[in-house]
């Protein structure tokens, strides 16, 4: 089993406040993310943003993996992720990640190239997250 780590610190309460967001690689230290960055246009991260690039990156390295597999051995893909925040009751929520792949393999079908990327977003380990079961353990200082 792989795990990998993230945190979040925030710093204060409420939307006036600031936070932080770091990454067990150090390719994130500390970057900035609060109200603004989230549901304004502040400069920093969010959550949905940092999920987006978590599902691109890895749906379109799964996709590369089953092209592959498959025995093609020459290609480009360029993936985007747009996720959706919308206001559910007094909250909100993310309801959609929508994918849009643009792909360059030489010798296959169009029907393949989307039998395979079908399968590729279906299977890819963020895909399936977004569906998954959420565990939290607490404690209070």
């Amino acid at each position: 089993m792989i795990v990998r780590s993230a945190s979040a610190r925030y710093v204060g309460l409420g939307k006036e406040e600031k936070g932080s967001v770091s990454t067990q690689s150090g390719v994130l230290d500390a970057q900035p993310y609060g109200f603004n960055t989230r549901f304004e246009d502040g400069k920093g991260t969010n959550p949905e943003e940092l999920i987006a690039a978590a599902h691109a990156s890895c749906f379109t390295m799964a996709l590369s993996f089953a092209l592959a597999k498959a025995g093609h051995e020459a290609g480009e893909l360029e993936t985007e992720a747009k996720v959706s925040l919308d206001k559910d009751g007094d909250g909100f929520k993310v309801t959609k990640s929508a994918l849009t792949l643009k792909g360059t393999v030489p010798g296959i079908s169009q029907q393949d190239f989307a039998r395979i990327a079908d399968d590729a977003k279906a299977n890819c380990p963020i895909s399936k997250l977004l569906n998954a079961e959420v565990t939290l353990e607490k404690s209070l200082a």
